[in-house]
């Protein structure tokens, strides 16, 4: 399956592949990850490829294992939990910021993402929704235009996408985030900020749930 587009660095690219491929399981935890194989498939060379995993061991997806290369790392229990834990924190301020912020134009860019996953979500395509809903939470980070913030995001934001595809009822989720825009809309930065704390703490629970059911 060879790239696309070739505006932006093939490592990048490769990256993205990479990337997506694990938040939408396509990669298991504990898949290896073969250099040579990827390569081929993707009609790259063999250093695009050494360079993307480089970022990916970085963001955490893939780990080196003994006699075993590359593979999809498995996140456990704390990796889970200190993630919702940034979350909480983050998205809490994004969303008060991004009240504070948002215009018409902003508003109606969170109404169309919605708009994609019920779509989405009509037409059983839960990877779909899934994206949208990843992309509902950019833009809120968009909207709270504060660099610092996004510079801490950066680094988390594909494992925080694979968080957002740990979902057991992805019709409640699309419905959490319409209270959520309806409480950016209302331009109260702390009803949102509220709002976005119990979305990410209900979240936290349906995932505890689906990953370590034992627990």
């Amino acid at each position: 399956m060879p790239l696309g587009s070739r505006d932006r660095p093939l490592r990048d690219q490769v990256c993205e592949e990479i990337r997506n491929r694990i938040i939408d399981g396509r990669f298991a935890p504990g898949d290896r990850i073969v250099e040579r194989e990827l390569a081929e498939e993707l009609a790259v060379s063999r250093v695009p490829v050494r360079e993307a995993l480089r970022t990916l061991r970085v963001e955490g997806f893939v780990e080196d294992v003994a006699r075993r290369g590359v593979i999809v790392r498995r996140l456990d229990r704390r990796d889970v939990e200190e993630l919702f834990d940034v979350r909480e924190a983050l998205e809490g301020m994004a969303c008060r910021l991004a009240t504070a912020k948002a215009d018409a134009r902003g508003l109606r860019a969170l109404q169309r993402h919605l708009s994609r996953a019920d779509k989405a979500l009509r037409s059983d395509d839960l990877a779909a929704v899934g994206k949208a809903n990843a992309d509902f939470h950019d833009e809120i980070v968009q909207l709270a235009d504060h660099h610092l913030l996004a510079g801490m995001l950066e680094p988390l934001q594909g494992r925080l996408h694979w968080l957002f595809q740990q979902v057991e009822d992805p019709k409640a989720l699309c419905e959490e985030h319409t209270h959520l825009y309806e409480a950016i809309a209302s331009g109260d930065p702390d009803r949102a900020a509220a709002e976005a704390i119990r979305h990410v703490n209900h979240n936290r629970e349906v995932a505890r749930h689906l990953l370590f059911p034992e627990a």
